[in-house]
């Protein structure tokens, strides 16, 4: 598994939501309201990971990032670990009741699968995969949309939300996608604000 060095281990729930806020063009992880009013009033403890996560599982989360973020000119979101690194996170930074969804969630998404292929995920094929999430991402779509006209701004996100935001915030802190997929520099040059783009570019990656 490839390690994810630019993140500290001691990140805060607060940090990660702002990270991965600013790669989705501010959508937030879940519980939004909740998590950046009062983090340290929710009840959140670390669990072992292998208390809620198999090794199929593990697999599972990799292959399902590897769908989002495939391996193009760059390495894909399973090179970079992604699929443990989501776990961590759910382990560890996830409250009982969204650790539950979360789970909930790839049950049913194997069961879809199932249901649509006649095959679980880790036996479908790369076409089979994407057509799953993507009818899978139009029903969190519809699902987001139906709580925000409810008002229910605190509610749960969608399961395939948290693993479309997980999967991009592993991906983009990871060593490949913070220096293959975005261009790096190590150290820190001249500051400059305005400088010209060309379509098809790698975006900057961020200095630490």
């Amino acid at each position: 598994m490839t390690m994810h060095p630019p993140v500290d281990p001691s990140i805060t729930r607060r940090e990660a939501i702002r990270l991965v806020s600013a790669l989705v063009g501010g959508a937030a992880l879940v519980g939004q309201s909740a998590l950046m009013s009062g983090c340290a009033a929710r009840d959140v403890r670390p669990v072992p990971l292998a208390q809620l996560f198999t090794a199929n599982d593990l697999a599972l989360l990799d292959e399902i990032a590897e769908t989002i973020l495939p391996e193009t000119r760059t390495p894909g979101a399973k090179a970079a670990g992604v699929g443990p690194f989501m776990a961590m996170m759910v382990a560890e930074a996830y409250d009982g009741r969204e650790q539950q969804i979360f789970l909930d969630g790839l049950a049913d998404l194997e069961r879809a699968c199932i249901a649509l292929h006649g095959a679980p995920f880790l036996a479908s094929s790369p076409a089979q995969r994407t057509a799953l999430l993507v009818q899978i991402d139009r029903e969190q779509l519809e699902h987001m949309r139906l709580q925000e006209r409810r008002g229910r701004v605190d509610a749960p996100a969608h399961y395939f939300r948290m693993i479309k935001e997980l999967t991009l915030l592993g991906y983009f802190t990871s060593q490949i996608g913070y220096t293959q997929a975005m261009r790096y520099v190590e150290t820190p040059a001249r500051f400059d604000p305005c400088v010209p783009y060309v379509p098809g570019e790698k975006a900057w990656a961020p200095h630490a």
